[in-house]
């Protein structure tokens, strides 16, 4: 696949894919890839692996032909989402290293299941952190609304707004800009798509800074989710590595 047939397909104006679309449809049963309908179950479901189109294992919403074909990489715009478990090694030192297995598998379970409900590409479970891709192609247009309104369901299911308080404590860092995707490591070996860049690096800078329950949402993304700037908190913070400051906006969840 192309540079520009790849951007075609991460933009969801593929022309092979809308033919595709159309072709799957008519082939039983639901559910289906996002990207070409390809079926998951009933005969269709037992077909498609055959021909590559089994259920990708980053995101059983898609196929993994459509996500982990062989592509150039190319830089597209898409909004990155970050959740950053705060306080994680104090919370370690407090538990046998069982329990808090079991504490980050509990998150990374409601966290991909959340994401992956908006409209995300997951795209890494790392130590403490999931990482969120929201490209035009599977969360539209508003890609940047979809990644705010996943990050709220993600607090609200990690318990911001208990009375009680959370039983984990979360910060999310959100940002809308252009980064290189493709697939990463796949010469000689085995490649997993991602996306690389500057973009990325600022979003997971601005959830380092997120406090529990807080979400905090680059200007790009604010704009790009039609926000208003003027109803947020506003704050210009200094980035590791980053000569200018970064102004976002905070949306909390919770008391917090």
């Amino acid at each position: 696949m192309t540079q520009a047939e790849w951007r075609d397909v991460l933009l969801g104006i593929h022309p092979g894919l809308i033919r595709r679309r159309k072709l799957y449809k008519l082939i039983p049963s639901d559910p289906r890839c996002k990207f070409c309908n390809a079926p998951f179950h009933g005969i269709g479901g037992m077909l498609m692996p055959l021909v590559g189109r089994g259920q990708y294992h980053k995101n059983p919403l898609f196929c993994e032909m459509c996500l982990n074909e062989e592509v150039e990489g190319v830089e597209v715009e898409l909004t990155m989402l970050f959740a950053d478990v705060r306080g994680s090694t104090a919370l370690a030192e407090r538990m046998s290293a069982s329990e808090f297995s079991q504490l980050l598998n509990r998150f990374y379970a409601v966290a991909t299941r959340t994401l992956i409900q908006s409209d995300a590409l997951i795209d890494k479970l790392v130590g403490d952190e999931v990482i969120g891709l929201y490209f035009p192609a599977f969360a539209g247009p508003n890609h940047a609304g979809a990644a705010v309104h996943g990050a709220h369901e993600l607090l609200h299911l990690t318990g911001h707004t208990r009375p009680g308080g959370p039983w984990l404590p979360v910060g999310v860092g959100i940002h809308t800009g252009s980064a290189y995707v493709g697939l990463v490591g796949s010469e000689g070996g085995v490649g997993d798509l991602t996306a690389l860049g500057d973009a990325m690096n600022i979003t997971a800078r601005l959830s380092s800074l997120a406090g529990p329950g807080e979400i905090l949402v680059s200007d790009a993304a604010c704009a790009a989710a039609s926000l208003d700037a003027a109803q947020l908190e506003t704050r210009r913070l200094e980035l590791k590595g980053r000569t200018e400051p970064v102004t976002v906006g905070v949306l909390k969840v919770g008391a917090a």
